[in-house]
């Protein structure tokens, strides 16, 4: 089994785009009117919670039109604030890092179009910021909190997949935090904490893949821990929202899972397995790249992987995962430094615990560069903890 820089298991990136505002009830006799033309509504007494949701949220997500020298594609957005700040996917902005220099315009949820800039992108979370150049008119998302969220909870995806803008979904929220590894052209092979990638069997599993491409990215992955929905997503909602029952954002639609055997993207559709990046994180990565220009990612530096039954590598500890296994610890790094060892199982980063090598990964790569964090691992049965200060990407 290969061995890992902390890392995770698969899947792919979706483009995307969105519609508009309407009329519905937030609950008993509220009305809340939105411009727009984007959600019919017929029967606004009779609106549900998923319709006022969208209405609420549809004037704040926006349709992106990318255009490069030797190619062209499309997504969605989400109106961060006043001044025309919008968060995407880095794949989107760069047509799946076919480009570097692609000229944008946006539609915005009352069909006009405006021109955009690339502020910047971070290719380890797949998330992007570009700004309007024109900012009348424009309104801003309310923005919820994902670490508030519970299994169960009502979501909803707005977007545009195979360019039917206007179009909403709404399902659960089916797993919190399930880790996932997606292979982009945008991240260099031999990332620091990047896994290696394990081989799979032709036919078996799942196929990830950016849309719009005749191929799927080979050159590096990145890993991420998301929300995972049965709310319908496709290709063509990339960068939309994913909204709670009072049209608060708690999510970046970002990922698609597809059964495995040869599919091909055309045939490819959504499954009920859907995921998007939690909005607590997002914003984060949205805050570094408006005042940086690019995000801070932290790094543990350990090699690590999958923890089997007793504090024994996976290959050697039966089939489930219960921690991660660290196999090496680089001289000086903050491992080190933390008293991390070989040998040790990493079960904790906080109060986020950590299943296999994979989710170490996301988990890291979440906290800024010079973040400190309360490391728990086990070491010859007994528990310890360990205050670590990460390095950066």
């Amino acid at each position: 089994m290969p061995l890992f820089l902390v890392g995770v298991l698969a899947a792919g990136l979706i483009g995307g785009g969105v519609g508009a505002g309407a009329v519905g009830l937030l609950g008993g006799d509220q009305q809340v009117d939105v411009g727009g033309s984007g959600i019919q509504i017929n029967n606004p007494e009779s609106a549900t919670a998923v319709t006022a949701a969208a209405a609420k949220a549809s004037p704040s997500v926006v349709t992106l039109s990318v255009a490069g020298s030797t190619a062209a594609g499309s997504g969605s957005g989400i109106i961060l604030d006043d001044e025309g700040h919008i968060l995407t996917n880095t794949h989107v902005v760069t047509l799946g890092g076919a480009t570097a220099e692609a000229e944008i315009h946006v539609k915005l949820y009352d069909g006009s179009v405006r021109t955009a800039q690339v502020v910047g992108t971070d290719p380890l979370s797949d998330l992007a910021v570009v700004q309007l150049e024109d900012t009348e008119g424009i309104e801003p998302a309310e923005l919820g909190t994902s670490s508030d969220l519970n299994v169960g909870d009502q979501a909803i995806a707005i977007g545009a997949p195979l360019g039917l803008d206007g179009t909403v979904t709404d399902g659960i929220i089916s797993t919190l935090d399930r880790t996932i590894s997606v292979a982009s052209a945008a991240v260099e092979e031999d990332t620091p904490d990047a896994p290696e990638p394990e081989e799979e069997e032709d036919g078996e599993g799942f196929e990830f893949y950016f849309p719009d491409l005749e191929t799927s990215p080979s050159q590096g992955s990145i890993h991420l821990n998301v929300i995972q929905t049965d709310a319908a997503i496709n290709q063509g909602n990339s960068g939309g929202a994913l909204v709670d029952s009072e049209g608060r954002v708690i999510g970046v639609n970002v990922a698609i899972a597809s059964t495995g055997g040869g599919i091909s993207e055309a045939e490819a559709g959504s499954i009920g397995v859907g995921f998007s990046i939690p909005i607590d994180y997002a914003q984060r990565v949205a805050e570094d790249i408006i005042a940086d220009g690019e995000a801070s990612h932290g790094l543990l530096g350990v090699t690590v992987n999958a923890a089997g039954a007793g504090e024994q590598p996976l290959e050697s500890g039966g089939s489930f995962t219960t921690g991660a296994y660290v196999e090496e610890v680089a001289d000086g790094s903050p491992a080190a430094e933390g008293g991390l060892q070989e040998g040790d199982i990493v079960t904790h980063v906080d109060d986020r615990r950590i299943d296999d090598s994979l989710t170490l990964t996301a988990t890291v790569r979440e906290y800024r560069a010079g973040e400190t964090v309360s490391v728990t691992y086990l070491r010859d049965g007994d528990e310890h903890e360990a205050e670590v200060t990460l390095g950066g990407m």
